[in-house]
């Protein structure tokens, strides 16, 4: 195969927005060592040329690609094993399983569909282009929260507090005109809109956290800011498979942002709160002891780093291997992305049906 002639995959980037000129383009260029990028991808000729520009200096040899006519080149050419898919949430599924079908390993931006009715349809679609190729896509969803070393870590120190009692998601975010996701058009058209794109990264803390799956939910929703999208805030109870129950509360906008997990065990306590030391972004992690005592460590943020730079080490491996099967990273697994936007969809529905309980989908 040519991309791996050097011994480094190829890969294309499908859409040029904000999130592939800030964070995709520099964290790709972090890890440049392990791969090739070949092409970048978007609808319109400016818009690809914007952020090919970008990425020049890093990948100087990357190509411009637009269209029809640039999408097909891009899932015609056999040098390209791999694909991240960074489009508007209305379009990403079908992109995906476009390149899917045409053998292609797919990372493919969170979330993983707009509904549970969607991700069924697509998860079908996809049992049906694996049942007809020898070797088995990988269709990865980019969740960066399952790979910050501040949760990895964390769920190694859940079994310290003992068994579960109580557990606390509170989301005050920051989505305001300075953000420059607030005018993402299609963020304001998609379904649930931020509470759903924002929220699915708080839902896969959670669940990683917990190392189990949420079972039920009651959720109450209001609208109160009207430059938002609606619903702008959510709080919800929920239970846990564990029988462990907590509240998850989020509010789109607020002018005293924090995000924090807290989990309250029979011997201990644990916390994940946002926050940034010595001009650092990341997360503070502490852990309260039975004795009184704490112990507390940082994180940087990283995880974007990392969920790249695993998806190429699966691609480079299924290439590899072809024919043999791969066994791929299961936090990587579009099923992941699937059971995230489960659990937000039961608590959205909840909140239309004036907190009914409403049972999480599985998947």
């Amino acid at each position: 195969m040519a991309g791996m002639e050097m011994g480094k995959i190829e890969i294309a980037i499908l859409g040029a927005g904000i999130f592939v000129r800030t964070q995709y383009i520099p964290r790709l260029a972090e890890i440049s060592n392990l791969f090739t990028l070949k092409a970048i991808w978007s609808r319109t000729e400016e818009s690809a040329r914007g952020a090919v520009e970008i990425a020049h200096k890093h990948f100087p040899g990357v190509l411009c690609k637009w269209g029809d006519n640039g999408l097909d080149e891009i899932i015609q050419d056999d040098s390209i094993p791999g694909v991240a898919v960074v489009l508007a949430g209305q379009t990403q599924v079908d992109m995906s399983l476009r390149l899917l079908k045409a053998g292609k390993h797919v990372l493919q931006e969170k979330p993983a569909a707009a509904s549970t009715s969607e991700l069924e349809t697509a998860l079908s679609s996809y049992k049906s282009i694996c049942a007809n190729l020898s070797d088995q896509p990988i269709w990865a969803v980019a969740e960066n929260y399952r790979f910050e070393p501040a949760f990895v870590e964390s769920k190694k120190l859940i079994a310290e507090i003992g068994d579960m009692k109580s557990v606390q998601v509170i989301i005050e975010g920051s989505m305001n005109s300075s953000n420059p996701y607030f005018s993402s058009s299609w963020r304001r058209n998609f379904t649930g809109g931020f509470i759903l794109d924002m929220g699915v990264h708080f839902i896969a803390g959670l669940r990683m956290l917990v190392g189990c799956e949420v079972v039920s939910v009651s959720a109450m929703t209001s609208y109160v800011d009207t430059t938002l999208p609606p619903p702008d805030n959510i709080s919800s109870l929920f239970q846990l498979e564990n029988g462990c129950s907590g509240v998850f509360v989020m509010v789109v906008s607020s002018r005293s942002p924090q995000i924090f997990w807290r989990i309250v065990g029979l011997k201990g306590t644990l916390q994940i709160e946002r926050g940034k030391i010595d001009g650092q972004h990341g997360y503070l992690v502490k852990i309260y002891s039975a004795d009184g005592q704490s112990k507390s460590s940082f994180f940087p943020f990283s995880g974007v780093n990392e969920e790249l730079k695993t998806f190429i080490h699966d691609v480079s491996q299924a290439t590899l291997k072809k024919g043999s099967g791969y066994e791929v990273e299961p936090r990587l697994s579009y099923l992941e992305g699937a059971r995230d936007v489960a659990v937000l969809e039961a608590m959205l529905e909840s909140g239309t049906r004036k907190g009914a309980l409403v049972q999480v989908k599985k998947f």
